[in-house]
């Protein structure tokens, strides 16, 4: 090959080279930057993320203080809405009160007066002895007595029902503290106990506790919630009671003389459930009808029999357990047992 040729051929690989040496530095280059892209990327990608995670939290945080507001203006709604009703109800029974007691003071002296008159009418009879002829004046007295007999029995009925009234309107001025459920609900459960049984000398009735040791205390004004509970012991103990006296007709009509299979108890329990507390009033009586389960907390409406109950125990209950935050429900089997549920929160703010 002539040297001019050489000469040519080596120049173009050296042309060559330069050319691979340069692509090779442009290629390294391009890596370079792609490895960069791809951190930058990356890092932006995570910042992006932990701005999505702090977006998320931020709006639980939001969610979690919007449920709070609602519950707080719920609660202060309910609070006006018992406060106004109060106001309205503690003067209708303060008008109603005064001519009730005219009609129970009057009817009670007028009974006594009735028993005067026959007494001076048997009085006269023994001095001039003579009787009055049947159907009588004997008769005609003992008619009004029976009469005024019944508007004092009423009377009192509807005394009764204004004082339920007055304590149904009665505004709490109590300050929620802190305050140990269980030593509350232990309380008034023998509080309920012992008072049906000076009540009433037929009342045996047996009591248990399920009270969960690792409950928190709740910020909540105890004589309020006491009240509640007082209210639906009392309904538990009475309706054991009344299935115990069932029990006790149907053996004294039965051919046999075998005792009822009946034990009448009243369980008290409470519970954690995290956010909240939960407190159950369970009996064994003879249930609640379907038909009435939702009319139960309705004001004046009764199940107890006619003068024994003014229906307004449980519309308070609910009114007071509804001011705090919480639910009450109820949950019965007729003929076998109902449990009264009461949840109330563990964050109650304080008022």
């Amino acid at each position: 090959m002539p040297a001019e040729q050489k000469e040519s051929v080596l120049k173009a690989l050296k042309d060559v080279d330069k050319e691979l040496q340069i692509l090779s530095f442009k290629l390294d280059r391009t890596e370079k930057v792609k490895r960069t892209t791809a951190i930058l990327l990356e890092e932006t990608i995570e910042e992006l993320e932990q701005k999505r995670k702090a977006i998320e939290e931020t709006n639980v945080a939001l969610q979690k203080s919007l449920e709070e507001l609602k519950a707080a203006q719920a609660q202060l709604i309910q609070s006006e809405k018992m406060a106004s009703l109060g106001e309205l109800t503690a003067g209708i029974a303060h008008e109603i009160q005064n001519p009730l007691n005219f009609v129970n003071n009057f009817s009670e002296v007028s009974i006594e007066l009735i028993d005067e008159v026959v007494e001076e009418i048997h009085d006269i009879e023994k001095i001039h002895e003579f009787s009055l002829p049947e159907f009588s004046l004997h008769e005609i007295l003992a008619d009004i007595k029976q009469n005024l007999e019944k508007i004092n029995h009423h009377g009192k009925r509807a005394d009764a029902i204004v004082k339920g009234m007055l304590q149904h309107s009665r505004t709490s001025s109590g300050q929620k503290e802190p305050t140990d459920i269980n030593a509350l609900a232990d309380e008034y459960l023998r509080l309920a106990y012992h008072g049906m049984r000076a009540k009433d000398k037929r009342f045996n009735a047996g009591f248990s506790t399920d009270f969960d040791p690792d409950l928190s205390k709740v910020n909540i004004i105890p004589q309020d919630i006491g009240r509640v509970l007082l209210n639906l012991i009392n309904n538990a103990f009475q309706a054991v009671l009344a299935k115990s006296e069932s029990f006790a007709v149907e053996t004294l009509h039965a051919t046999s003389l075998r005792k009822p299979d009946y034990t009448p108890t009243v369980t008290v329990s409470t519970k954690n459930l995290g956010d909240r507390i939960e407190i159950r009033v369970a009996d064994n009586g003879n249930g609640i009808p379907d038909a009435i389960k939702d009319k139960i907390f309705q004001p004046f409406f009764t199940t107890k029999p006619t003068g024994q109950g003014t229906g307004l125990g449980l519309s308070l209950s609910y009114d007071i357990v509804m001011a705090h935050g919480g639910g009450l429900t109820v949950e019965s089997r007729i003929g076998e047992h109902t449990t009264f549920t009461v949840q109330l929160p563990l964050n109650t703010n304080d008022g």
